[in-house]
């Protein structure tokens, strides 16, 4: 290829450019904080529950205060409600009346899990088995041979309720579903 249809190749042909290096190194130190800080996030809020407990932790820290019905408002002020422990609505008081309009941003908590049922536990064969159901979009393959936490809420018979983690600390068992149920897999074991 002679040196003026290469400089005719680059003149018409796009060079893709990766834009990660097109960023200055300022911009790259702040995506890289607030990618730190966004993974703390998920690792604090595996659960719709723990991510809302999380935020309202987020926002007091940020002034943000539980809103009261009634409470009286001025500019400037920062509220939040918690709703059923499982969502949270955040406002920040704006200069004018909101006939002059609202800026909202919305989103929701979605946790990919596993739920038991509500009488989930039985045994079989010496076994300890759980029913579930899958909730997220998840297919029940991308389970299989995964060590897996139990986050969760137990409400007694009274009332009460006691949330509870197992499976995060080193020393905690881990649950895991198999990628072939054991009764079916059981001359496997004896090989």
């Amino acid at each position: 290829m002679t040196d003026e249809m290469k400089a005719k190749r680059e003149k018409l042909f796009s060079s893709p450019k990766n834009g990660y290096d097109l960023v200055d190194q300022a911009a790259l130190e702040a995506m890289e904080t607030y990618c730190e800080s966004y993974k703390q996030y998920l690792d604090n809020g595996k659960t719709e529950r723990e991510c809302a407990a999380y935020t309202v932790e987020l926002a007091q820290a940020q002034g943000y205060v539980p809103y009261q019905r009634g409470m009286s408002l001025k500019p400037g002020d920062k509220v939040y409600r918690m709703n059923r422990g499982k969502s949270v609505m955040l406002a920040k008081i704006g200069r004018q009346d909101l006939s002059h309009g609202a800026q909202i941003v919305a989103c929701h908590i979605d946790s990919p899990r596993l739920d038991f049922k509500p009488h989930p536990l039985y045994e079989d064969s010496d076994f300890a088995y759980g029913k579930t159901h899958y909730y997220g979009g998840i297919r029940k393959y991308q389970w299989g041979t995964m060590p897996l936490a139990i986050h969760g809420v137990f409400t007694r018979a009274d009332g009460s309720s006691v949330s509870v983690c197992v499976g995060e600390d080193e020393s905690d068992p881990v649950f895991c579903i198999t990628d072939l149920l054991p009764h079916l897999g059981a001359e496997q074991n004896d090989r």
